[in-house]
């Protein structure tokens, strides 16, 4: 009764908790806290979503993934890789911080945690392993260089275009330098400084994050870093700028009307295909390709001339708050203007929010996230399903590696299942709480193991300290300057650049440094799309694994000064038999390779024609298939035919069963396998008889006991 109780709630496992167990976690749960809230911002920034959303990810998904995981230290919530990953595959299907955009993020954390619990249930954690350690690392490498990379215009104070080729926007940007936003980049130094200098104060380097977010805060409120207004599309004088805003807003309204025509004729397509009407679903499918190109084509087109607005800059008269925009650089001469350069920072129902200073977090909405079911559209679904599964899978590689270090560290046991059941379960039950995509977390966790944390509790102290601040602490959130945020991302992200790393593998296998060198290419040059580089590094070494498979080593063997049987390839000088080929071949025989160890046989069979035995060392032989089976049945014909006696040493058990199973064991006959090739030879050799009394190969057997 206990073990299935404990198979649905494996925190019952932490009962009973001494009253120093729970001292310990509550100073871990405070200690994480005071570090994740203002991450937490910083990594929502990166996904797109209003920045509280982290804030919303840093609470349920906390709670459930510590009650229903298998790890006692790891803390699950918002991450920057993952961050990143769901702006990836939210942007090309809605415009950021827009409901639909929010709307689609829910549905994608529904979907990775419905993903891991289903992965979880059925036991397939192992299904991680096709994502290898070396797509991993190029992956996480190419993320790293593009999560620094997106950070540039908050820092810079720079607009950035969104589209299709992230380098390409990243690459327009930087020639926009000259027209950086001197107070914005200013706040980013004085961040890194901030972060920099208390990392090397003791007493201050574990709260460092902290304490420099609440500077930096109090700095832009006393200096008056933040400034917005608002004005209408008719307000802007300069001709050429106003009709580039009209352009754009009337793009943008086609665009939602083209986004309700798909979503209203794919759902008239279903009920058609449902009804068994194929000739109107048929033609409503075309009526839906048809507006997809269209929508393309209005994206390609928004893409323009939202990299045009970004671009603009307006000045205003001194003395009038609500007074005319004029291009900066196109004001009438003479005018005194009020010192600002406004620039438009979104465009809704025909109303400009404009911000003349620098960014900051603004008004973060108080109280806890509400419950709400995500929106279950198919359509959209469909279109997110293959990056929800890359993210799911990314996200608990990342999970499972920090849970699995910090066990070798406390002795614990982590079970691999039980951990993407945890991880599901939180991720369905933040999708229900508006928290987008979470996974563990290498900071949080390492927090909490060095904070000393015992159980999960930790973390769900942790989630109870972001509610407090949710419900209580927000308005003094309004002033955060959003380059301090980005300066936390950029040195976060920072840790997951190892070149050496790559120096590493490239020793260890040349393949698997092809593979993450490749992964990391094309996870750079495919974003935003950064599930492409996974899916493709993937791919490539599963590609390679086959390949390798598929050819095998096989070494001729002779014999060395110490007696042991030795590749006569990397030793040409190695003593062999002309009555005996030895061949050992180090791979198991299935259907790829089958026609490669006979290939392999038949060439060591006419390159030694006065051999009268071939002895096949198959020490490396797992596996045995129905194709391996059957190219042995034929092969052992073939060499009888010739006058060649196969001879088999070294065969694992699986090896054999196959073979008396299928009648192959008594082709062979018992007395041609052996245990080992010392045995083997030593049969060989009395079966011979004085031939071979002089036979090089066979000088060490005699003195040899077997």
């Amino acid at each position: 009764m206990l073990i299935r109780l404990l198979r649905f709630f494996p925190f019952l496992a932490w009962f009973p908790l001494s009253a120093l167990t729970v001292r310990a976690d509550l100073m871990a749960g405070i200690t994480g806290a005071l570090i994740l809230v203002p991450k937490a911002m910083a990594y929502a920034q990166l996904s797109g979503l209003p920045l509280y959303f982290g804030l919303y990810t840093a609470f349920v998904p906390a709670i459930v993934g510590a009650l229903w995981g298998s790890s006692r230290q790891l803390a699950t919530g918002p991450v920057a890789i993952v961050s990143l990953m769901t702006a990836a595959a939210v942007t090309p299907l809605a415009v950021s911080n827009t409901p639909e955009y929010i709307g689609l993020a829910l549905l994608l954390t529904f979907l990775v945690g419905l993903i891991q619990l289903l992965l979880g249930v059925l036991k397939l954690g192992t299904i991680v392993n096709f994502v290898s350690h070396p797509v991993i690392l190029g992956f996480m490498n190419a993320a790293a260089i593009i999560i620094g990379l997106s950070q540039l215009d908050l820092i810079l104070g720079i607009p950035k275009g969104r589209s299709d080729f992230f380098l390409k926007d990243i690459w327009e940007m930087l020639w926009l330098i000259p027209h950086a936003h001197l107070p914005t980049l200013g706040m980013a130094l004085l961040g890194l400084a901030l972060l920099l200098g208390l990392k090397r104060i003791p007493a201050l380097s574990k709260a460092g994050v902290l304490v420099a977010v609440v500077i930096a805060t109090l700095v832009s409120a006393l200096v008056g870093y933040d400034q917005r207004t608002g004005a209408v599309p008719g307000d802007i004088a300069t001709p050429r700028a106003r009709e580039l805003v009209a352009r754009y807003e009337e793009t943008n309204e086609r665009m939602k009307e083209v986004a309700a025509d798909i979503a209203d004729l794919s759902s008239r397509q279903r009920q058609a295909d449902k009804e068994g009407l194929v000739w109107v679903a048929a033609g409503l499918r075309h009526q839906v390709e048809l507006a997809k190109l269209d929508m393309r084509s209005l994206e390609r087109r928004h893409n323009e001339l939202l990299r045009g607005v970004r671009q603009l800059r307006f000045v205003r008269p001194a003395d009038r708050e609500d007074g005319p925009l004029y291009e900066q650089g196109a004001s009438p001469e003479g005018m005194a203007t009020d010192g600002r350069a406004w620039h438009i920072k979104s465009i809704e129902h025909g109303a400009m929010k404009l911000v003349g200073g620098g960014e900051v977090v603004g008004e973060v909405p108080a109280g806890l996230p509400s419950l709400q079911m995500p929106s279950l559209n198919l359509d959209a679904a469909l279109q997110l399903l293959s990056s929800a599964l890359i993210i799911a899978l990314v996200a608990f590689m990342e999970s499972i590696s920090m849970a699995k270090a910090m066990a070798s560290k406390v002795r614990q046991h982590i079970d691999p299942n039980q951990e993407l059941i945890g991880q599901g379960l939180a991720n369905i039950g933040g999708s229900l709480f508006q928290a987008y995509p979470a996974c563990g977390s290498f900071t949080g966790s390492a927090i909490n193991l060095q904070a000393g944390a015992r159980t999960g509790l930790a973390m769900v102290f942790n989630g109870f300290f972001v509610a407090v601040t949710l419900l209580f602490f927000t308005p003094w959130l309004f002033h955060l300057p959003k380059a301090m945020l980005a300066v936390i991302i950029i040195l976060a992200v920072a840790g997951l650049l190892t070149p050496h790393a790559f120096i590493h593998t490239w020793k260890a296998s040349r393949s698997d440094g092809v593979v993450a060198a490749t992964t990391f290419l094309v996870t750079l040059l495919a974003a935003p799309h950064l599930d492409r580089g996974v899916m493709v590094g993937a791919a490539l070494s599963i590609g390679l694994y086959l390949y390798r498979s598929m050819a095998p080593r096989v070494a001729i063997l002779g014999r060395y000064a110490d007696g042991t049987l030795r590749d006569v390839h990397v030793h040409p000088t190695l003593a062999t038999s002309d009555q005996v080929t030895v061949m050992r071949f180090d791979g198991s025989l299935y259907f790829a390779n089958v026609a490669h160890f006979e290939d392999a046989v038949l060439k060591a069979v006419a390159d030694h024609r006065e051999a009268r035995f071939l002895l096949v060392v198959g020490d490396a032989i797992n596996h045995l298939d129905s194709s391996g089976e059957e190219m042995l049945q034929s092969l052992v014909g073939q060499l009888r035919e010739a006058g060649v006696e196969p001879v088999f040493s070294g065969l694992k058990k699986q090896v054999l069963d196959v073979m008396r199973a299928t009648g192959l064991y008594e082709r062979i006959g018992d007395e041609n396998i052996f245990a080992t090739e010392c045995q083997a030879l030593k049969a060989i050799f009395r079966r011979l008889g004085e031939t071979v009394e002089d036979d090089a190969l066979f000088a060490h057997v005699k003195a040899m006991v077997c």
